[in-house]
């Protein structure tokens, strides 16, 4: 199992871009197998991936995740490929639907047909990657523009990889299908390995769909990860962004990481934790996620138990894990680097 880690969202903690590449640079070193930047209403994932492919060497650059609506599906292609292009070789297109706290709030489209909008966009996505003619009508694009000007026109630069990946971020049934169906890899957050077992069933009718084969296929749960003897200090580290997730990452109506939670059984919980996190009690909120449900959606603790929810992943399907620490300083982080690192090892 290949193991990532996750600069998640820039900011925070006091640290700077020094710091952010000293992160970078020591899980190369570690043997990482990559290195994921995400994207909200911040800092630009794919900047941030060329920035990193010119200091370092062998370390993959992904993308985990762009947001669809933020970028047409042309677009991400070009970035894509000349994010490869300078890194010979290195990266890795995660994309997602996001949710519409940010579709609708930052980028001004509706949330609305999110699957359909998913498979329109990979669709395009990967016939602009492949150099051929970009032509599609679907329920959501059609391109060229039909009455206009416009022509078929094809990627101008080509990725340094013969077929660069293309990751899905995807939580519900039908996207997870759509990524067995469209993707190369599936990027799923805050699974347990449980979660992950069962929805792999959905991957497999995917693909079945498409007539192709899984093998080669990339499943990478990204989880938050804490390392540490003292249990309970472990869990406290992991509940503030825990119950951001849950609280704040989404509309009352539509939060993806909260449903997560309430099909992992923790229906009344999660509903207590938005209302105290909408209603700007973040500290309460905190304090309502029960130990077991910081243990279904991360990872934290002696490594000992750690080292049984690695294996746990391995059994349950996955090819890769990708890591985000949630420690405050530069050495703790760096710390936490090897010690992940020695479990998966």
């Amino acid at each position: 199992m290949r193991l990532g880690y996750s600069m998640s969202y820039w900011g925070g903690a006091g640290l700077g871009p020094t710091d952010h590449l000293a992160l970078v640079r020591e899980a190369e070193r570690l043997g990482y197998d990559s290195v994921w930047a995400a994207e909200t209403y911040g800092t630009d994932p794919a900047s941030l991936m060329a920035w990193i492919a010119g200091r370092t060497e062998r370390i993959g650059l992904g993308t985990g995740v762009l947001q669809m609506s933020g970028r047409k599906p042309v677009v991400a292609a070009m970035t894509a490929a000349t994010i490869d292009q300078v890194s010979g070789g290195r990266a890795r297109l995660g994309v997602g639907v996001s949710g519409p706290q940010v579709v609708e709030g930052w980028h001004g489209e509706p949330f609305d047909r999110p699957v359909e909008r998913a498979r329109d966009y990979l669709s395009v996505l990967r016939l602009a990657l492949s150099g051929r003619p970009v032509s599609h009508s679907g329920p959501t694009m059609t391109l060229p523009l039909p009455g206009g000007q416009g022509k078929e026109l094809s990627l101008a630069v080509s990725p340094a990889q013969e077929r660069l990946p293309v990751y899905l971020a995807a939580m519900g049934p039908r996207t997870t299908a759509l990524a067995g169906e469209l993707a190369d890899g599936w990027l799923a957050i805050h699974f347990p390995p449980g979660h992950l077992a069962e929805r792999t069933a959905e991957l497999s009718r995917g693909a079945e769909r498409a007539g192709r084969s899984l093998d080669g296929f990339d499943v990478v749960p990204m989880v938050l990860a804490m390392v540490d003897e003292d249990e309970e200090l472990a869990y406290d580290m992991m509940r503030p962004m825990l119950a951001l997730y849950l609280g704040g990452m989404g509309s009352r109506r539509t939060n993806f990481y909260n449903r997560l939670a309430r099909t992992l059984g923790f229906g009344e919980e999660a509903e207590a934790v938005q209302e105290a996190f909408l209603a700007g009690r973040q500290g309460e909120a905190m304090s309502l996620l029960p130990d077991a449900l910081v243990d279904a959606m991360t990872m934290c603790g002696p490594p000992g138990k750690l080292r049984e929810r690695v294996a746990a992943y391995r059994e349950a399907g996955a090819t890769g894990l990708v890591v985000g620490l949630v420690t405050p300083t530069l050495r703790l982080r760096l710390e936490q680097l090897e010690l992940v690192a020695g479990l998966v090892a």
